[in-house]
């Protein structure tokens, strides 16, 4: 089983006239926008180190610590939290994601679109007009440069290079931290903008001496226009940054040509990680652009995945929310795919930043929460330092604990035993620790958190913060005593181990009733909301599991039908993502499917981005907003993932969750925990083949996917039977092909 790639082609007969529907190109550092705007055809441009890191008003931790949230809350003096640390993330302008300009051209010669289209298997977008001329444009895989050709112009094009509105007069619309604030309350003077006849320079002062540069430059041959643009940043004086139009210059040496086949070798090998064929051409579809869009946003070497990655808001104002890295959903739920999506490299990014800013973190942790050990701010600049904005999940207690999941999914699809006691054990373990510090004894007896929360029930209000255990927070305590204790114990660590068992047995059991899964002991789940944090221990982090047994189960069952009953209201896009991962877990193919169907079809734009709201008109939501982030994109294409094929438990199932009606579908190279690449097809309900690549060696646990016991196996490799789980001792590189014996 293959697919063919270059079948998927995003196709429309003119450009977007908004910038959020505009074809998106990138490569992690820099990206484009490609729309019409007033007439002009526009490339919007961005790259994702482009930030004002001014320090958030407020954030004095040596005075107004958790201790002082805590009095605050008791004293029921609340709003005095809410002036200090929430206020200024509303009303401040930065720090935030900033714009890099646009290039425009004037199209209104050359008269009507005939199509405009998006090839992602070459990651390169061409518009066709009826008089014949082509413009052919990319963002190169690799290298922070971007091109354009315009072929059988019947006039001279130039391009005009237009500066964000970081000073114009007037600029219209609604200002909040979802639509954006005027950038002109940043407070930048005017950048310089130089232009030869061939050449255009850029240049602009932020704040504190940063500095970025966008240059384009052109050559006019016969009826063709051939430009390449970059942007480049530094912070301070003494960056060595190589310049923007440095870029440039160098690049026409060899020109778009010779650039262009190392960006398609890039894309060749990209797709030829993995692929997927189902029946439903809508999901199958709409997973191959999310998995395109992960190629153009991840990459080791770049800035993380943060709200819009590389592409920034193009309306004269900041992006929603800042475009920062929220660490209560967002860049943990962007990430999923990339594991058994066969992408560990490009995940490898996420984990380098944080990494990078553990150091960041600590402090963090011992300013504000008094502890030692690690926890994460949940609202984060590109250098990690906090935010701010509502600060039950902006400095949540359990923010470490979630992102700590990371580390150990790396571990163990990777199964680098460097990463396991370099980065992996330290990160999780120094949770572990952050967490018996801050928690005290409650009155039943059992350890608990002096205030706990559950994102993002009761919005920002007093009532946000919990006196007793979220089963959010809970979940993530619990789950993180289990794998310090599990991860110590795989390097040897026995007295480690022991006391993260002991330090476990210490917290309470989740919070359930007749309706599954509760918000916290004294509130259960009624009423609709946009995060499923009180399922965590569900998804995504399998506590709570059908292969536990029955009591699993019926936890799982109540709690969904609990979650479906009460309505997708108040849902955003992302919830239905989520909801197909969680239908996948619980052996759902039925309702992961429509979950992602629903999804596909009224949250998301014509170019494939997600937007909070219902875009449908069929009422699936009651918010109906259109702020453009990623998560809901990528929990998507993990959805999908998660219905063909699933590890967690230790033992590999292949099609553990998809449709009756899907009777043929298969999987090239899908990665499992234990490093293991599966292929597999499913045809007329029957799985005719397995193929299994064991990187690291080790033991392979497969849920039998054959109607029969009775199978072969290449080179006749021994194997054995423990009930219905084949058990195969693999070597590491070895190839192992198995089949129904016939």
């Amino acid at each position: 089983m293959s697919e063919r790639i270059s079948d998927y082609v995003l196709e429309f007969d003119a450009l977007a006239t908004t910038w959020d529907e505009g074809i998106p190109l990138g490569n992690a550092t820099l990206g484009a926008l490609v729309w019409q705007k007033d007439g002009t055809l526009r490339f919007s441009l961005d790259r994702s180190d482009l930030w004002d890191l001014r320090p958030m008003e407020n954030l004095n931790f040596k005075d107004f610590d958790f201790k002082w949230v805590h009095e605050q809350w008791k004293n029921n003096t609340y709003k005095n939290v809410q002036d200090k640390y929430d206020a200024p993330y509303d009303n401040s302008p930065a720090p935030s994601k900033i714009p890099g300009g646009a290039l425009e051209f004037d199209i209104s010669e050359l008269g009507e679109i005939t199509s405009v289209k998006l090839k992602i298997a070459s990651a390169t977008c061409v518009v066709e007009w009826k008089n014949g001329t082509v413009l052919k444009t990319y963002v190169h895989a690799t290298e922070p440069i971007g091109w354009y050709r315009f072929e059988n112009l019947p006039a001279y094009l130039t391009p005009t290079l237009v500066p964000p509105a970081y000073n114009l007069k007037e600029i219209a619309g609604e200002e909040n931290p979802v639509t954006g604030q005027d950038l002109r309350r940043l407070d930048y003077e005017p950048g310089l903008i130089e232009q030869t006849e061939n050449t255009i320079t850029y240049s602009q002062t932020g704040w504190s001496g940063f500095k970025y540069q966008v240059h384009t430059q052109w050559q006019k041959n016969e009826n063709t226009l051939e430009g390449s643009w970059s942007i480049s940043s530094n912070n301070s004086d003494n960056d060595k940054e190589i310049t923007a139009e440095e870029v440039v210059k160098s690049s026409f040496i060899n020109g778009m040509d010779a650039y262009m086949k190392s960006h398609k070798t890039w894309w060749t090998t990209f797709w030829g990680k993995s692929n997927i064929s189902v029946p439903d051409t809508i999901l199958q579809n709409q997973w191959y652009m999310e998995m395109y869009k992960l190629g153009s946003a991840a990459r080791q070497g770049a800035a993380p995945i943060s709200l819009q990655s590389v592409w920034t808001a193009d309306n004269g104002k900041l992006p929603p929310w800042k475009g920062d890295y929220h660490h209560d959903l967002n860049t943990q739920l962007s990430y999923w795919p990339t594991y058994s999506g066969n992408h560990l490299d490009l995940e490898q990014g996420f984990i380098d930043w944080l990494t990078k800013n553990k150091p960041t973190f600590k402090k963090y942790t011992k300013e504000f929460y008094g502890t030692n050990g690690l926890n994460v701010p949940g609202v984060t600049t590109l250098t990690g330092d906090p935010m701010g904005g509502w600060i039950q999940y902006s400095f949540g207690p359990t923010v470490g604990a979630w992102l700590g999941q990371h580390f150990y999914w790396h571990w163990r699809y990777s199964m680098d035993r460097d990463f396991l006691k370099d980065q992996a054990y330290p990160w999780i373990s120094e949770v572990a620790v952050h967490l018996n510090e801050l928690s005290v004894l409650g009155e039943d007896g059992k350890r608990k958190l002096p205030l706990s929360s559950s994102p993002e029930i009761h919005n920002n209000s007093r009532e946000a913060w919990f006196g007793e255990m979220t089963n959010f927070d809970l979940s993530l305590v619990r789950w993180t005593y289990m794998h310090a204790e599990e991860l110590a114990l795989e390097l040897g660590l026995n007295e480690e181990a022991r006391k993260w068992k002991e330090e476990l047995k210490a917290w309470p059991d989740y919070a359930v009733d007749d309706s599954g899964l509760m918000l916290s002991p004294n509130l259960p789940y009624l009423e609709s909301h946009r995060h499923f944090s009180h399922l965590m221990a569900i998804h995504p982090l399998g506590l709570i599991d059908p292969s536990n047994g029955e009591r699993d189960m019926e936890i799982i069952r109540k709690t969904i039908e609990n979650l479906e009953a009460i309505g997708s209201s108040y849902w955003t896009g992302y919830s239905f993502s989520w909801l197909a991962n969680l239908k996948a877990r619980a052996l759902d193919g039925e309702g992961a499917a429509k979950a992602l169907k629903d999804f596909a079809t009224s949250f998301v734009l014509p170019n494939s981005f997600h937007v909070n709201g219902d875009q449908s008109g069929t009422g699936k939501s009651n918010f109906t907003y259109r702020p453009f982030t990623l998560e809901g994109n990528f929990a998507f294409a993990a959805g999908l993932q998660e219905m063909l094929i699933q590890s967690h438990t230790g033992t590999i199932k292949l099609f553990p969750a998809i449709p009756e009606a899907w009777t043929t579908v298969g999987f090239n190279q899908l990665r499992t925990e234990g490093a293991f690449l599966i292929s597999s097809q499913k045809e007329e309900g029957t799985v005719r083949w397995v193929n299994i690549i064991s990187e690291k060696g080790g033991e392979l646990r497969l849920a039998n996917p054959f109607v029969t016991k009775e199978i072969k196996i290449h080179d006749s490799h021994k194997y054995k039977w423990a009930n219905n789980v084949l058990v195969i001792d693999t070597k590491p590189g070895e190839t192992i092909i198995i089949k129904p014996r016939t």
